[in-house]
Formats: C-alpha cells, structure tokens, sequence
C-alpha cells in the first residue's frame, strides 16, 4: 500500500467541502498489478474551493460609463474561463470517478466490507451527501457550475441593458451616435416629404377650385351674353341685320344657309348687297333647290359667261357688271305671268325680259343656299362655281317691288326688310369657315360705289 502511495499523487479539490478525497498515482492509468490506495485527507492539506480567475482593474479616476463597460468585459472573461474551467472539470471527474470505483471495489472485495474510507464517505445506509453541501452525483457539480454560469450570463445583460438606458447621448460611441443621427435624418426627410406631399394636394387642390370657379364664371358670362343678345333682338350686331357674310375662298365647302324657306310663289323680288373681285366670274350668290328641281332658282356668273337669272332651269342673262371689288345693291324681280323679269344695280333699271319660265310657280319647301350652285338639294356643290367675296341684305318679298321702291333701298332711304325672307342674324347659318362679320353702314356702302 506504501509503494503504491509513493508513485505520485492527484488532488481532487471540490470547494465549500468538509473533506477532501486524495488519489496518488503515477499515471493517469494505473499499471497491470498495481493497486489503488483510497484514504482520507484533511480539509487544511489542499487549497479550498474552486478559486475564480479574476481579472484586474485598472486603477485610476474611471467615469462610471468606463466602470460599466470594464465589469462587462471581467465578467465575458470570467465566463470564458468558467466555461474552459468546466470543461477540465468534466474530464476529471469522469477520471476520478473511474478511480472512485475500481477504489471502493478493491476496498471492499477482501472482506465483503466497506473499509474505512467508506465509513468516513458514508455514514448512513442511505447515501446521503457527508461531504459538505457539494452533491455526491458528479454530474450534479456539473450542472450546479452551469447554473452558476448562466447566472454570470445573466448579470452581464443585465449590465449592459443598464449601460444602455443610463448613459446619456453625449458619450455614447461614435458608430452608435452616428446611426442615430443617419435616423433622425432619415425620419426627418420622410416628414419633410409628407408635408411636401401635403402642399401639393392643398395646391392642386386650389387650382381645382379656381379652375372651376373661372368654368363657372365663363358659363355665366356666356348666359349673361346671350340674355343681352336676346333683348338687342336675337342678334350679335348693333342691330339683327348689320352683318355680312364672308365667303374668301372659291371651295366647294364654304357657305351659308337660310333657315327659313319658300312658300309657293307666283313672283318675287330677290334684292342684296355684295362685293367682288372674283375672275373670271363672281360665282353663285344664291340658289334656290327644290326636290325634282336643283335649279328653281339660281343668280350665278361662271366662267366669261355675263351673270346669269336661271327660274326652273330656264335661264335669262342679265347686264349686270360687279366684278369690281366694290359694294353694289342687286335687284331682281320676275312673275309667272309671262315669265316678266326685271334687273336692277345700284338702284337702278339695267335690263328687263319676258318669257323666264311663264306661268310656272315657285315651288315650296326647298334649301336656299348662298355662296353655292346646288345640284342637289341642298349639296354636290361645286368649287368652280362658288362666290367669291362677301354678301348683306339678302331679302326676298313674294311680290315685285316698284323702281322707286328698289331705288328707296339701295340709296338708303328706307329699311325695308324682305316679308317672306328678312335679312336677320339668327336665320343664317355659316358653314365651312365661312363667317359673320358687322357690316359696314349702308351710308359706307353707298360711299364706296
């Protein structure tokens, strides 16, 4: 048993103990006839406890954030090595229990019992732990150095959660402080943006307003426009037959047309003011179309041929000259009976006929049109024979009127509107981009002869 004693000795030191439990041997595996000597030590022969590695603090004045952060590191280091500490232990233990066992099983194997140490471990048929307040289970060292463990672990967070809401902005780090600044700013932007985003709708908002507010007023406006064009009589001019009627381009698709139409006539007097340059020919001042009929009535100068008075596609050529680009007044008058027909220019007789389409009557119901020669009615216009120029007072009476009457109208005299077809703004309408423009005073018209 000395001998065995002799070749060197471990030490198993488990703190908080009473006893201590010594095993001596020269390798950690025991020689082939070797024996295992197990007896008990005193508390005084090794070193109590476990001792913790501790790590030093700097002295000196340290701020209490400084503090903070120095104990957090001592405590990561001491679970680091807490960790490396158990697991030496586990090894050791495994060792030592190994040895524990073939120890108790030599000790007893002789005599059947326990020897001494087995009295000292333990004293009760029961097994209960003699050796201070450590578990006699090893794995239950284990676990109680775990719970120590997590208990450091959970001081750590506890610290550092205590780091974070007691130290001010002021020394936070610098990669801390800048990320709270990059948020700050990225939150600002986001508000400067929604309220840019605010001003926009209010903005739009406002031009929706005013923009109706201005559709409203141009409406009203419009109303109020019309209302005054209703009580001046109906008319946009001074007066309803102050206009003219601009036809500029010879075109197949200017024009105007007459609302009103003709009643059965037996004669007739057509009288208008125009004015033209046109060559050759000023076209086709008027046109009266009826079904079965494009040419019941038609004034017309086409091509070198002189102005032309067609009555049911009859036709009676008039000495009429106005290619002159000035105003000129225009009459014509003509019955059924005998088929009589009268010229006038400028209020006066240039040419009188008989024969233009006796005892035929003017047919009703048809379109009249001015500034176009109809093929049908009221269309197939062609651009060769439309007029060139501008056309007023357009009148026509079922009757024929006296000279001195027709002289009356073209020296100004007298006003004296057409009974079956007056010359007023609202029975006109202008087609194509032909217009309506005022008209310059029958006074200027005669001025202008």
């Amino acid at each position: 048993m000395l001998a065995l004693l002799a070749t060197g000795v471990v030490f198993l030191v488990v703190s908080g103990g009473g006893w201590g439990i010594g095993v001596r041997s020269q390798e950690s595996q025991a020689p082939p006839g070797s024996r295992f000597v197990c007896t008990s030590l005193p508390l005084d022969a090794t070193s109590a406890g476990c001792p913790f590695p501790s790590v030093p603090i700097q002295g000196g004045a340290l701020t209490p954030e400084e503090e903070l952060k120095a104990t957090v590191l001592q405590l990561r280091e001491t679970i680091l090595q807490q960790k490396e500490t158990i697991g030496n232990q586990r090894e050791t233990i495994r060792e030592l229990t190994g040895k524990l066992t073939r120890c108790e099983s030599m000790a007893g194997g002789a005599d059947g019992k326990s020897g001494p140490w087995r009295k000292e471990y333990s004293k009760t048929g029961t097994g209960k732990d003699t050796m201070g307040d450590l578990p006699r289970d090893p794995g239950q060292v284990i676990d109680q150095l775990s719970r120590t463990m997590q208990s450091l672990k959970d001081r750590l967070e506890a610290l550092e959660h205590q780091l974070r809401v007691n130290v001010s902005y002021a020394v936070l780090p610098n990669d801390f402080r800048e990320m709270l600044q990059r948020r700050l700013g990225e939150l600002e932007r986001q508000l400067l943006s929604k309220v840019a985003e605010l001003e926009d709708e209010k903005s739009l908002l406002h031009n929706e307003t005013s923009a109706h507010r201005q559709k409203t007023e141009t409406a009203l406006n419009a109303l109020l426009e019309r209302v005054s064009e209703l009580e001046r009589g109906n008319s946009a001019f001074k007066s309803p037959d102050a206009f003219k009627v601009s036809l500029p381009l010879r075109t197949n698709y200017l024009y105007g047309k007459i609302k009103k139409t003709l009643p059965e006539l037996y004669a007739f007097t057509i009288c208008l003011w125009l004015r033209s340059s046109a060559s050759p020919g000023i076209g086709t001042p008027f046109s009266y179309a009826v079904s079965g009929q494009a040419n019941e009535i038609v004034l017309i100068e086409w091509g070198n041929n002189p102005i032309e008075l067609l009555i049911n596609d009859k036709v009676a050529q008039l000495p009429l000259f106005v290619s002159d680009g000035k105003w000129h007044h225009i009459c014509v008058t003509w019955t059924t009976r005998d088929g009589m027909w009268e010229a006038f220019q400028d209020g006066e007789k240039l040419g009188t006929g008989e024969n233009l389409a006796p005892w035929h009557p003017i047919k009703p119901g048809g379109v009249l049109i001015l500034g176009q020669e109809q093929d049908t009615v009221g269309g197939r216009f062609d651009a060769t024979q439309a007029f060139v120029g501008e056309l007023s007072q357009f009148n026509i009476w079922d009757r024929v009127l006296k000279a001195q009457e027709i002289m009356n109208i073209a020296n100004c005299s007298t006003n004296m509107p057409g009974n079956i077809i007056p010359w007023v703004d609202n029975n006109v309408d202008v087609f194509g981009g032909a217009t309506k423009w005022p008209v310059e005073t029958c006074e200027e018209r005669l001025l202008d002869l």
